[in-house]
């Protein structure tokens, strides 16, 4: 583990140490008040206080930060243990901290190093160390404010004790930015400290300060999960009073003095008190008490609660109040059927695949969940701090499921040997990372052991259907939070810096760093879009084939329904106005992809068609795709790729216009950033679909041509080396499957990416099977890109397809035709999403709108089952709203 830059931390304004060797204290450490409103615990560990270090971790979990000084342990490995059971932070020597850095789960943030130098001397010893930094025993305080200007502004944490501190010491050092240690036998509530005691109020309020003119301090409330319950003021002493008294207590700018709930009776159990990262708003956290926070008599002042915390209150009122012998009543008292509900819904969650079932299924076993925790009396509160400690876990478990449920799923636990199926001995492995490098002389991948390159051979009559379901995996791509985490960071730099951001990342990756802007406006320069007369032959045939399939898709008119006499529901469509599309570049020019995106946005009518796609080195794009921009209208193309350039277009720059839908394929980052901002609110966008490596199934029988065959399996495998590509023939004996290896190895070595297909075969495979029906079978259960159907009555066996991005039919269909000319689209869902997804079609650049109308009449013949419904539900303002209409009518005689 490397040191970690120096950055600013949020941290107690003092930490107040007690004597762990007495723990447990003969009162909890959560009621004595001076401890647990506010500041950190700091305790001294030996080998022998080890026990009561863990009880008093396990004790203050989630409720309060606990720093120990473990100089004292000998073992590294219970001080690992510490940290693994919660503490925030471990005061360190010189000696043990070079052994904990080599563990690489320990954050540097979670040491504090306590130097063996005295403190005269600390600045110039410890002189750019990023840990934090403990000055024990300091004799004279004062002389910490110069340590600390030496060791200038960037410096790490640093904490003091010292002997005899009073409260003006103790003061000074922490508004000097040193957080101070104090005796916890020192601290009081009382308004009149004596000689000796510090006040928690003047502690807490060390570092405050106010950004109105009055000096009162916004306060916001919450409750123990961190949901807000109100906004409101505090001043110096309505915190002291607050603290003394246990209760919410603030400031009124009317009464001023306003202790919360004297008058309503809804008042509020003091937790906790904090400040933010910027010590200008103060966080008070409270039980509350009656009714709810609001005088409106609701949960908190932005109404009642809602999901998990909403569903914890109702569930906690029914377990008090359930009818007996209700369904309710029946949860919490019988145990056995409780636990029943559970598996069941944890199961039904194990089978859903689609978002929302996923949702729904998540919802339900949360619900049960959740009973079963009401009913042992444990909130939402408990499980949360549960979480909160397993986050700062050090440890990592295995990551195995338990036997029986191993087994169930499939799962291979630990370090198992690989299990065998079929007689040929399918190897059961973990799949490996795709890799994204074409293949070397030295490397033997995609080659069998004759050097001839070769996809791996199964007999689907040999093999069981679980090994045959394992050879078809896809190859895994990059670790999620691997690209994640390099996603993130480009995604936040491009919506905070904008255009700069994106200019830096451009000449960063694309090397283009004579590019001065980041977009090209239109209307585009004619020098930009020189091309040769038959380049330009073959996008305008392409460009006319495309826009005739897509318009072909148009909406005619709107669709009207009279479901009722006097009602009349429709359906119309309307486009999307603002749309981004993300044309790759990398090892090929893509200007089939612009014109795949761009025409039917054209045609949908979108008003404002962004593109984006990375420039060349010498920050020109290549005029194939300025020609495409240029004839499907687009406003502006965006030069550059990746995340940077998928942030651009969702959230804006000075440039670049914020979109509403951002479509197009793109590389494992391109997907992850497309995912990330679809998530995010403040950026308001959609997307197409998830995005693949490229892949092909060719289905194949004694009627296919072998050359063709081949033919089609390489043009997928020359995209990359971590595409895919799939052969199952039918009926076709050995020497009919090597007539296809043989041109396959011969086409492929005349490629001049030969390379990169040779990767892409090491993870592709063969699969020979006796029946059309079993062929089709193993198709749909891929769910290919692109499907290609080499078959005696091709357009027959289309009808068995249920799973498939785009169909390709008979021998002279090669899927070239699709990616180029034919007019379908080639933006197709990949690594399995055709189950889920369609491929980008003019849908994709519309949304439908829903129309009701209803006459008078209409509302009179579904009036009755509306306010039965509403009446069902509970929700008057909605009965009501027809109501109220009937009765006009029948008082008008309508």
């Amino acid at each position: 583990m490397a040191p970690s830059h120096p950055k600013v931390e949020h941290l107690p304004p003092y930490l107040a140490a007690i004597d762990i060797s007495q723990y447990p204290f003969s009162t909890p450490i959560s009621h004595q008040k001076e401890l647990a409103y506010a500041g950190g615990i700091f305790a001294n560990v030996s080998y022998s206080s080890l026990d009561q270090a863990f009880a008093i971790l396990k004790d203050t979990v989630g409720s309060m930060p606990v720093f120990l000084d473990v100089t004292q342990v000998p073992d590294q490995q219970d001080v690992v243990d510490l940290l693994d059971a919660g503490a925030a932070k471990v005061f360190v020597s010189d000696s043990q901290i070079g052994g904990l850095q080599e563990v690489p789960t320990i954050a540097s943030s979670r040491l504090v190093l306590r130097p063996s130098a005295n403190a005269s001397k600390t600045a110039s010893a410890l002189d750019g160390t990023s840990y934090a930094l403990y000055l024990q025993n300091v004799v004279d305080p004062t002389t910490v404010g110069g340590i600390l200007q030496q060791m200038g502004k960037g410096r790490p944490p640093v904490f003091v004790s010292s002997t005899n501190l009073s409260e003006e010491g103790a003061l000074k050092l922490a508004r000097e930015g040193a957080v101070p240690i104090v005796q916890a036998h020192q601290l009081t509530l009382a308004a009149r400290p004596t000689d000796d005691e510090l006040r928690v109020a003047s502690l807490l309020l060390t570092r405050a300060k106010s950004d109105r003119s009055d000096g009162l301090i916004t306060t916001l409330v919450t409750d123990e999960r961190g949901i807000a319950l109100g906004l409101v003021y505090s001043d110096e002493e309505s915190i002291a009073e607050s603290l003394r008294s246990g209760r919410g207590v603030y400031h009124s700018r009317k009464r001023g003095l306003w202790r919360k709930g004297d008058t309503s009776g809804d008042w509020q159990e003091l937790v906790r008190m904090e400040f933010d990262c910027d010590d200008d708003c103060l966080r008070v956290v409270a039980r509350q008490q009656g009714h709810g926070f609001c005088h409106l008599q609701t949960a908190s002042c932005f109404g009642e609660y809602r999901g998990l915390s909403k569903l914890q209150k109702t569930l906690q009122s029914r377990k008090r109040s359930a009818p007996e012998g209700s369904y309710t009543a029946r949860l919490f008292s019988d145990s056995k059927m409780l636990n029943a509900k559970i598996m069941e819904e944890a199961a039904e969650l194990c089978e859903a695949t689609s978002k929302e079932d996923i949702a729904a299924e998540a919802a339900d076993l949360l619900y049960f969940a959740l009973t079963k925790a009401t009913a042992a009396g444990v909130t939402l509160e408990d499980i949360e701090r549960n979480l909160d400690a397993k986050s700062v876990k050090v440890k990592r478990r295995k990551g195995d499921a338990k036997g029986p449920y191993a087994e169930k799923f499939g799962v291979a636990n630990g370090n198992a040997a690989p299990t065998t199926n079929g007689t040929n001995g399918v190897r059961k492995e973990m799949i490996r990372e795709a890799e994204s490098k074409p293949k070397g002389k030295d490397d033997s991948s995609g080659l069998n052991a004759s050097g001839r390159i070769q996809m791996r051979r199964f007999d689907t009559t040999r093999e069981s259907p679980e090994a045959i379901e394992e050879v078809l995996k896809r190859p895994s791509q990059r670790s999620t939070d691997r690209i994640m985490g390099i996603v993130q960071p480009i995604i936040k730099d491009v919506q905070a810096r904008g255009d700069k951001a994106l200019l830096e990342y451009t000449h960063k990756f694309e090397k283009a760093t004579s590019l001065t802007s980041p977009v090209l406006k239109a209307p585009f320069p004619q020098s930009l879009m020189q091309l040769p007369p038959e380049t330009i032959s073959a996008i305008d045939i392409s460009y006319e084939n495309i826009r005739k399939f897509h318009a072909a898709q148009v909406d005619k008119k709107p669709l009207e329904v009279e479901t009722m006499p006097g009602i009349i529901c429709s359906r119309f469509a309307r486009p999307i106005e603002r749309v981004g599309l993300y044309v790759p570049g990398g090892t090929a020019v893509l200007p089939s992809t612009a014109l795949m995106l761009g025409v039917p946005a054209m045609v949908a009518g979108c008003k404002k068609i962004v593109i984006a796609s990375p420039p060349r080195a010498d920050g020109k794009l290549t005029p194939e795709i300025v020609y495409v921009a240029h004839k499907v209208g687009a406003e502006s193309i965006v030069l550059a790729g990746g995340a940077q350039a998928v942030a651009a277009m969702a959230y804006g720059t000075e440039s670049v216009t914020k979109v509403d839908k951002i479509l197009g394929p793109g590389n494992q980052f391109v997907t992850a950033a497309k995912m990330l901002v679809s998530n995010d609110t403040t950026a308001n966008v959609s997307i197409d679909m998830p995005a693949g490596p490229s892949e092909v199934l060719v289905i194949a029988d004694s009627t296919a041509n072998p050359a063709f065959v081949a033919s089609d399996l390489l043009s997928q495998a020359e995209h990359g080396t971590d595409s895919q590509v799939i052969l199952i023939t039918i009926g076709l004996d050995n020497e009919g499957v090597q007539a296809i290896e043989d041109e396959l190895h011969n086409q492929a070595m005349a490629l001049p990416r030969v390379d990169l297909v040779r990767g892409a075969i090491s993870h592709s495979v063969t699969l020979m099977t006796a029946t059309l029906d079993e062929a089709m079978a193993l198709s749909n259960l891929y769910a290919p890109e692109h499907l290609i159907l080499q078959i005696a009555d091709a357009l027959k066996a289309r009808e068995m397809v249920t799973n498939a991005g785009s169909v390709f039919v008979g021998d002279w269909t090669p899927e070239s035709v699709g990616d180029y000319s034919a007019g379908v689209n080639h933006s197709l869902p990949t690594y399995g999403y055709a189950r889920q997804y369609s491929g980008v079609n003019t849908g994709s650049f519309v949304k439908h709108i829903t129309s009701s109308h209803l006459t008078a009449q209409g509302l009179r013949n579904v009036g009755g089952a509306v306010m039965q419904l509403a009446k069902v539900e509970e929700l008057e303002a909605h009965r009501r709203a027809v109501e109220i209409r009937l009765e006009w009518l029948d008082k008008n005689q309508q």
